[in-house]
């Protein structure tokens, strides 16, 4: 199927409304625009310069928790919570009664996101694993009256209040299955030659389209994206997230998405979700530059604190993974009594490493406010 031939399906009268049924993805796709072929080359080599990072920087992973903390955030916000960095980053007890919705969605999506790339060793990339991630996203948050880890049974809709205002209707209940395996067959089909590039494109802008839950059809289909480059080897680790730069160009993105639909333009959708791979790699390998740099800075100053660098050294690998802690946290951390755990902190304090968040005498928790400013815009 050539792109230019494409056509994305058909409206079907339901009662009182119509639903839109969109063709089956699961086949050979060419296209004859010479600007794809430019941008697929320019986002593989993105791509493998960022690969190259999760080889060079030193205990990779304890940075990839906050790159799922930030994906998390920013793909929530497209959905309408309203949080920062620098909550996420902080317990539950921390975080005023009026957050704590928008926060509890936050974690549960890292939390889901954590799930899935643990089963990926073990389950391919699937309708099962697609489940039990909606499942771990919806637990617990204001979604989880609807159906959480199960696809939906009655119709939805997309914009407006109702399906007689809706901006966009999903396929009827009764098509959902056939698209739903053709779905998944095209994720793994070996006999069809498409770059993996595309065929993730592609397979977002279906997802999207079919909207197969109740609720949380954004956040599941934007965290796709990364388990699909996972599970085909394209990352080597999860550090590659596009909803920053889908936020950042919402309208652009709601409208390529619409574009497939309304004037069949499958083109245009993979040229901007190509486009959005090649941004992201190289903020996030700016990201990785930034956090070296840092590293480094921190290394210089640590290794002048004698006989405490060793305990200080400790605390900074902690604080690359959890860069919130309160004094207590340091003592069990470290196995210190208060006073030098306090010390300790008070140092970091002094060079510029944490912050005091809470203005109180007792009860304090300190934020390595740097580090979490790399993975904001204020970074």
């Amino acid at each position: 199927m050539r792109f230019e031939d494409y056509k994305s399906g058909s409206y079907r009268q339901q009662f009182r409304y119509k639903s839109f049924l969109p063709n089956k993805i699961n086949h050979e796709w060419t296209w004859d625009d010479p600007r794809i072929n430019v941008l697929l080359e320019s986002a593989t080599k993105a791509l493998g310069e960022l690969n190259a990072f999760s080889r060079i920087v030193p205990n990779v992973d304890l940075f990839i928790s906050m790159h799922i903390l930030k994906e998390a955030n920013t793909s929530s916000r497209i959905e309408g919570t309203k949080t920062e960095m620098d909550d996420l980053v902080k317990d539950a007890d921390y975080i005023v009664p009026e957050k704590r919705d928008d926060w509890q969605e936050v974690q549960n999506y890292v939390k889901a996101m954590n799930m899935a790339i643990d089963k990926l060793d073990t389950l391919p990339l699937s309708l099962r694993l697609i489940k039990d991630t909606h499942e771990v996203l919806m637990r617990k948050a204001r979604g989880e009256h609807k159906t959480p880890g199960e696809f939906r049974t009655t119709q939805n809709w997309i914009g407006g209040s109702s399906l007689a205002d809706a901006a966009f209707i999903p396929p009827h209940v009764n098509d959902m299955d056939e698209l739903l395996d053709d779905f998944e067959k095209f994720l793994h089909n070996d006999l069809i030659q498409v770059p993996h590039l595309v065929r993730c494109a592609i397979a977002h802008y279906q997802f999207e389209t079919i909207h197969p839950f109740q609720d949380g059809n954004g956040r599941i289909g934007r965290l796709l994206i990364t388990l699909y480059l996972v599970s085909n080897k394209f990352l080597l680790k999860p550090t590659l997230y596009l909803s920053d730069y889908f936020e950042k160009h919402r309208g652009q993105y709601y409208d390529a998405l619409t574009m497939v639909r309304e004037s069949n333009d499958m083109g245009h959708w993979v040229r901007f979700f190509l486009q959005a791979i090649s941004a992201t790699s190289e903020k996030s390998k700016d990201t990785f530059e930034n956090i070296l740099k840092l590293h480094r800075s921190i290394e210089n100053d640590l290794v002048k604190m004698g006989q405490r660098a060793e305990n200080a050294r400790k605390l900074m690998m902690h604080l690359y993974k959890t860069p919130v802690v309160s004094i207590k946290d340091v003592e069990d951390l470290l196995g210190l009594n208060y006073t030098p755990a306090n010390s300790l902190v008070t140092r970091f304090v002094e060079m510029n490493i944490l912050e005091e968040t809470t203005g109180y005498s007792r009860n304090r928790i300190f934020i390595f406010k740097r580090y979490v400013d790399t993975f904001s815009d204020k970074g």
